[in-house]
């Protein structure tokens, strides 16, 4: 299942928010990459919150990006989608 980003929100302590297609608000934590080759250059804070929406995943001006089946699998729910039923 493809999960496709539709805003993202850098965050104090190299998190992310992420907006995505069906609803969900999630957040990831980049903090965990930051040790992995181009990633390190993340650890600049104004580098990393350049991060920006780059076709349908986060991309950032070095060229590091991430894939959005991962952002999603590994981030945090913080929202469901609104349900679009009719109340009883």
């Amino acid at each position: 299942m493809s999960h496709t980003l539709v805003a993202v929100k850098p965050l104090p302590s190299y998190k992310l928010l992420l907006a995505f297609k069906n609803g969900e608000n999630r957040i990831f934590d980049v903090t965990p990459y930051l040790s992995l080759g181009v990633f390190a250059e993340l650890k600049d804070v104004s580098l990393f919150n350049a991060v920006r929406i780059s076709f349908d995943t986060v991309e950032w001006p070095n060229g590091a990006d991430l894939c959005p089946d991962l952002l999603y699998a590994d981030s945090q729910l913080i929202n469901q989608p609104q349900s679009n039923q009719p109340s009883p």
